[in-house]
């Protein structure tokens, strides 16, 4: 963990505007065995449920955690001049070029964040496989089939089911509700995901955007996106499943994480 995270004070204060829409990492640090970036609460979190799932037969391993505010952009820029693949809502591949204005920004949408809208910003979020269950040298795919009955990473899904909470983390992406997809690999720290979900708004997310476009760092689409941040905001990153409290009750866990 890096000393400027470590020496971070007031650990239950609310994120930042800058640490809420991914642009600095103070507010994140390295959990090295698990090779994964996330707040120290969710970390702590992470390993102690980690440990719990191999005493039942599982490797579960995270595979994404802390994303920055460039790297989302990256992500974002690239599917929309169509140099990474569009997925409908069936994950089946989408013609990217005939796709204009607002159906090419809903169809990103719906499998990836604006940047300074990703949940994985704030160090609460890491996408989850059952590393036993992969063959050796597989690419690493997440995909609704393999959470679902019969999939690879399914008695993981089962499990989670039945313990994540108890962790601290839910499935913020449970089902349809007419924005992200459904992401069962996508665990959130409940301690940490809903006051930083509070904290959010499309005013800091439009400051996000046009204080990196003031430095050259553009979104693609950034006429038509801007116009209806609101509506956006609402569809892709307000409407979630809201944490258990058994989710929320399990803050305790992340005592252990906090400096002495």
């Amino acid at each position: 963990m890096s000393e400027q995270t470590a020496n971070r004070t007031a650990k239950d204060a609310p994120l930042s505007a800058v640490e809420l829409t991914g642009r600095v990492r103070t507010h994140v640090g390295e959990i090295a065995e698990l090779r994964c970036v996330l707040h120290p609460q969710a970390g702590a979190a992470l390993r102690a449920m980690r440990a719990a799932a191999a005493r039942d037969g599982l490797d579960l391993w995270p595979v994404s955690g802390f994303r920055d505010f460039a790297h989302q952009l990256a992500i974002w820029n690239a599917k929309y001049r169509g140099e990474r693949p569009l997925l409908d809502r069936n994950s089946l591949p989408l013609r990217s070029a005939e796709l204009r204005g607002a159906d090419r920004i809903a169809a990103i949408l719906i499998w990836s964040a604006l940047p300074g809208a990703s949940r994985h910003h704030w160090g609460s979020e890491c996408d989850v496989i059952d590393r036993r269950a992969l063959a050796s040298a597989t690419k690493v795919e997440l995909l609704s089939a393999d959470f679902a009955a019969g999939g690879r990473y399914a008695p993981l899904a089962d499990w989670l089911a039945a313990h994540a909470r108890g962790f601290g983390f839910f499935h913020p992406y449970d089902r349809d509700r007419g924005g992200v997809q459904p992401e069962p690999w996508h665990l959130s720290f409940a301690p940490v995901a809903l006051p930083a979900l509070q904290s959010m708004s499309p005013a800091i997310l439009s400051e996000a955007l046009a204080g990196a476009a003031r430095q050259g760092a553009l979104l693609e689409g950034y006429e038509a996106v801007m116009p209806r941040l609101e509506a956006l905001f609402e569809r892709y990153v307000a409407a979630v499943a809201a944490p258990p409290e058994a989710a929320l009750a399990a803050a305790e866990l992340s005592r252990a994480a906090r400096p002495a």
